[in-house]
């Protein structure tokens, strides 16, 4: 038989008379009308081509094929019910979860040192894995569940997902001390002829931010591009060289590296940094618990 043709309300009725033994009985406790369980029973009989239940002086007596499924359709139905009366949770003190997010290295310079302390504090047995947020298969690791959030600004994430504002972000200019732009006015003319290192993150905000810069009639000189924001406070700490970075990296930078950062020159755009997550994990416990402490975290900081 196709299940596809079963109606689970027919299964329901089954398993009450079997317990009942009598039509008027089930039908009272279900609270419906007896004519609609004997229709039941009718219909049931016809799907799985048994009598069922027969009439004996002690009621409702089940053959032997009713014996035989009563058991596995209780079980059934009990499962069903638990698993509906009981909604999903999350107990972060006792979770030993993992989840992957997808972020920039500097998502991972900026953001993770609060996260974990966080984290050690309100889930000490869960773990978390970062991935790089602008690789091709993103879209489709979300959807699958591979991958929980993304943070960043993530054009490409936009049908099926939902997004939430953490913060926005300015860029400024880093340089080392003592540099000969440290204590001057930085003008667009002392900008573009100073030596520059470049961090290349294609796809991100980054990289619509040095578009701009590019466009312009004047050309800096890059001397250097890296793929990543983890050597820049060693390559700017023993060079000349200059960097066009967001502030936040700038603050989190200059002490450790003894580095300095002036306004930015060109007029560049701010970049939201957002937190996305696919439409299928919306209410997903787990998902919503992290959600809320990133939000919580970094929300408008």
């Amino acid at each position: 038989m196709n299940l596809q043709n079963l109606d689970l309300n027919l299964l329901v009725i089954f398993n009450q008379l079997h317990t009942d033994g009598s039509v008027s009985v089930a039908a009272e406790k279900l609270g419906l009308s007896q004519p609609t369980v004997s229709n039941a029973l009718r219909r049931l009989r016809t799907l799985l081509n048994d009598e069922l239940f027969l009439r004996t002086t002690k009621g409702m007596e089940p053959t032997p094929y009713a014996a035989q499924l009563a058991e596995p359709i209780a079980y059934a139905l009990n499962t069903i019910q638990r698993s509906l009366a009981s909604p999903a949770s999350f107990e972060p003190a006792a979770s030993q979860r993992t989840f992957t997010v997808a972020m920039t290295d500097l998502g991972e310079i900026e953001l993770l040192p609060p996260l974990m302390r966080a984290l050690h504090e309100l889930a000490p047995g869960v773990t978390l894995s970062t991935v790089r947020n602008n690789r091709d298969s993103l879209r489709d690791d979300m959807e699958a569940g591979q991958v929980d959030l993304a943070i960043g600004l993530i054009p490409q994430l936009k049908t099926g997902f939902f997004q939430q504002r953490l913060f926005m972000q300015h860029y400024v200019c880093l340089f080392r001390e003592g540099h000969p732009l440290d204590g001057s006015r930085l003008t667009r003319r002392r900008f573009y002829e100073a030596e520059h290192v470049v961090v290349i993150s294609t796809g991100t905000g980054h990289d619509k931010v040095h578009e701009i810069i590019d466009s312009a009639k004047e050309k800096r000189r890059v001397s250097l591009y890296v793929p990543h924001f983890v050597a820049l406070g060693h390559i700017l700490r023993n060079s000349d060289m200059i960097a066009t970075v967001p502030e936040r990296y700038a603050l989190r930078s200059a002490q450790p590296f003894g580095l300095r950062y002036l306004p930015h020159p060109i007029k560049l755009p701010e970049i939201g940094i957002n937190m996305f997550w696919h439409a299928k994990y919306h209410r997903e416990p787990g998902n919503q618990w992290l959600r809320q402490l990133i939000f919580k975290l970094f929300s408008g900081a």
